[in-house]
């Protein structure tokens, strides 16, 4: 589970998340949407602990973030907006150089990286080098990388920007699959399809602050549309943008 509490963080002059709050449960998917340049990603990283919070404080599984740092990071999966690959190591190699730094080695990394191998059909390019893999095959390695010491928790910055149909629907079924076995999922994303297909709750960011948050049908209530792109636009106040 996780709880951000009062999140806000300033470039210079430019506030980028002012007093977010959310709530994640396990066994659920939860979902942050907003427009781009909402604070979406920039709350994820507090999460995960790459920035510091002006001020607030994020607690993954009842530990503090900012005072039990390596604590809470063992217990989340963290797919970033930039896989950040390096291109001279194979797919194996990176899984398990995670695994390393999880504490994990030996035949029993090994198989945790021959499971996820499975999962994603990874199989054709689990020995070859990064380089010259498609935007889809890297997000598959940097999905097992972040998995494979078994986090309760899964945090997913757009995780199918730029994939094709069949990769879409792969990552799709993973997060369903993830939310079956208990785990506690938060991916932002922009693409309302996506939200509306895999969130059981959904946190509305805009401008840096939460607009709305609630399940599809209650933002749906709430606003009066019946469609949660136009609700969307509504609470997000992104009318005559892209959604």
């Amino acid at each position: 589970m996780i709880h951000a509490l009062n999140l806000r963080k300033q470039f210079g002059n430019v506030v980028a998340v002012d007093d977010v709050s959310f709530s994640a449960p396990d066994g659920a998917v939860t979902g942050l949407l907003g427009p781009n340049g909402a604070g979406k990603t920039t709350s994820l990283r507090m999460v995960y602990g790459l920035l510091k919070p002006a001020s607030g404080k994020v607690e993954i599984d009842g530990i503090d973030v900012a005072l039990r740092p390596l604590e809470a990071q063992a217990r989340i999966g963290v797919l970033p907006d930039i896989s950040g690959l390096y291109t001279r190591l194979t797919a194996r190699e990176h899984i398990r150089y995670y695994g390393n730094l999880h504490g994990l080695k030996g035949t029993e990394l090994e198989a945790r990286i021959d499971k996820w191998v499975d999962i994603l059909s990874l199989q054709d390019v689990i020995e070859r080098r990064v380089a010259g893999f498609s935007h889809g095959e890297r997000t598959k390695v940097a999905l097992a990388r972040a998995l494979v010491h078994n986090p309760q928790n899964i945090l997913l910055d757009e995780p199918t920007n730029g994939l094709d149909v069949m990769s879409t629907r792969a990552v799709r079924e993973l997060i369903r699959r993830l939310r079956a076995e208990g785990r506690c999922v938060v991916f932002s994303s922009h693409v309302m399809q996506e939200v509306s297909a895999l969130c059981d709750r959904i946190v509305v960011i805009a401008h840096g602050r939460v607009a709305a948050e609630g399940t599809a049908e209650e933002l749906l209530l709430q606003t009066g549309q019946t469609s949660l792109e136009d609700a969307f636009v509504q609470l997000a106040g992104v009318q005559g943008e892209a959604a």
